[in-house]
């Protein structure tokens, strides 16, 4: 068994790529899901008690024996629980002490025990976990206690910290499990081919909770129950990134901030012409206008695609892009509102309008770009007196040393250093601001300014340098009470792979 488990824990680490970000749910989001969870339960629970009777009925004419299974899991935080299920083996000695992995053509199991578990009803009665607080609806599959110990401690605590679920991404793409299983030896097969990869998905779940991704699984997991869909292959990114999911976040999120947005700028748009001129619009109005122009921004964004930028990292040349979706929303939204006769509006107005609208298109999907720019400036001033953090001077302006900037900024130990400012040997960028950092000086000032600015960290940065250049750099910085982090060359290495990229296509 130890061999095995060694195995497993091998392969989920080789097939989880380092570095993937933990998204921690909320407590709103654990509130949601545990009320989705009462409520569903409940309801479940009462439509389908004569399901159950007759299910009960079937199971006690089928074989001798009680009609549920109750058995020990691994709950969340590792608490053991008993779960529920239909008993669907005979009652016999070696169906309670034989392995806890059933494969195809298990004796143990029963003919009408076939069914419910080809099916899946067989784990209905899972619904009592559900809305006892033991399960949920969706989570990592619940795993024998004996199993789930032989994990690594970090997998285990990571899958453990959500509640298991009746449904999961690994129960959706292993829901054939015990036709794969045909071997003797079930269990090495279950512990050598199928475990690894089912802890992987139920890593990523944890990682990638979220409550519509939930709606997406229990969605899917209801449709392959249907036997003309049960042989359906389903893409694993579908399971996390599905139509709900991304239905949700997409379009619903955004049509949401856009009407407030688009509602906000028509709004200051009266107040100013009011200024002017008497001018009365009414309430009901302007939300109609804030709506229209949110439908047909969300139709002219699909259009251009603009709905699938990642605005947290968009270029800024994605502005075009939103200018032109803006234009033909507003263009549209004037078509509507002129001929259904709702009203008139001036022109200059209808301008102004889409003017506004724009700038708050733009900064509410900026907007943490635009934030923390503002929290880096701010930062970067405070530096000249503040000692917030770890306070770092990066020796080389050049592209090299833009880069390390931006590697420091965007790791995620950014909150406990602060860039002072640069140096370089080229005198015409010292007193000069490069990406808002000042050029303190060259490697003759260094000494004075590690000094007056309270240095604890210099970051190397620069590529195009002779090795005897450096190592004298290198031996400086080694003489004076700071340490020292020397980026990796990346551009050389970027340069050197579109050279012999180059040099390919040439030949």
């Amino acid at each position: 068994m130890s061999r095995a488990t060694d195995f497993v824990d091998s392969q989920v680490r080789n097939r989880l790529e380092k570095g993937d970000r933990v998204n921690r749910p909320s407590r709103f989001s654990l509130f949601t899901k545990r009320f989705f969870d009462i409520v569903g339960s409940l309801i479940g629970l009462f439509l389908l008690s004569p399901v159950f009777a007759f299910i009960a009925l079937r199971i006690k004419k089928d074989s001798p024996g009680p009609v549920y299974y109750r058995g020990p899991r691994a709950g969340r935080n590792g608490k053991v629980f008993q779960i529920f299920k239909f008993r669907t083996m005979y009652e016999r000695p070696e169906s309670y002490y034989g392995a806890p992995v059933t494969g195809k053509g298990d004796i143990r199991i029963t003919p009408f025990g076939r069914w419910l578990r080809d099916s899946k009803i067989n784990e209905l009665p899972q619904l009592l976990n559900v809305l006892r607080g033991e399960m949920s609806f969706v989570g990592p599959r619940p795993e024998d206690p004996e199993i789930a110990a032989g994990w690594a401690e970090d997998i285990r605590n990571e899958i453990l910290s959500m509640r298991p679920g009746i449904t999961s991404p690994a129960s959706v793409l292993y829901r054939n499990e015990e036709n794969m299983l045909t071997s003797a030896n079930v269990m090495d097969d279950y512990l050598l081919t199928i475990l690894p990869d089912k802890l992987r998905l139920d890593q990523l779940y944890v990682r990638n909770y979220s409550f519509f991704g939930d709606m997406d699984v229990i969605f899917m997991t209801l449709t392959l129950i249907l036997p003309i869909w049960r042989d359906a292959k389903v893409p694993e990114r579908k399971l996390f990134t599905g139509t709900v999911a991304w239905f949700m976040q997409k379009i619903v999120s955004w049509f949401a901030i856009d009407s407030i947005t688009a509602f906000i700028a028509i709004s200051l748009v009266v107040l100013i012409w009011r200024a002017s001129a008497p001018l009365d619009i009414g309430f009901i109005k302007m939300l109609v206008m804030a709506i229209l122009l949110a439908i047909g921004l969300a139709l002219t964004n699909t259009l251009f695609g603009v709905n699938k930028i990642t605005w947290r990292y968009a270029s800024p040349v994605h502005v075009i892009d939103l200018a032109v979706s803006t234009s033909l929303a507003m263009f549209f939204f004037w078509i509507i509102w002129t001929y259904a006769q709702v009203g008139k509006l001036p022109g200059p107005m209808l301008l102004d309008f889409g003017i506004i609208a724009f700038i708050g298109f733009v900064g509410v999907r900026y907007r943490e770009r635009l934030i923390t720019g503002l929290a880096s400036r701010w930062l970067r001033w405070r530096n000249q007196t503040s000692r917030l953090g770890e306070r770092v001077l990066v020796i080389g302006a050049g592209d090299c040393g833009q880069l390390g900037i931006w590697l420091l900024e965007k790791s995620r130990l950014s909150s406990v250093f602060s860039v002072v400012g640069l140096i370089d040997d080229d005198y015409r960028k010292v007193g000069q601001r490069i990406n808002g950092l000042p050029v303190l000086g060259t490697m003759q000032d260094l000494p004075g300014i590690v000094e007056k600015k309270n240095i604890g960290l210099v970051m190397f940065a620069i590529n195009k340098i002779s090795p005897e250049a450096r190592d004298r750099i290198v031996e400086e910085i080694n003489q004076l009470p700071v340490r020292l982090l020397m980026i990796p060359d990346l551009l050389t290495v970027l340069n050197d792979y579109f050279a012999k990229q180059a040099k390919k296509e040439e030949s």
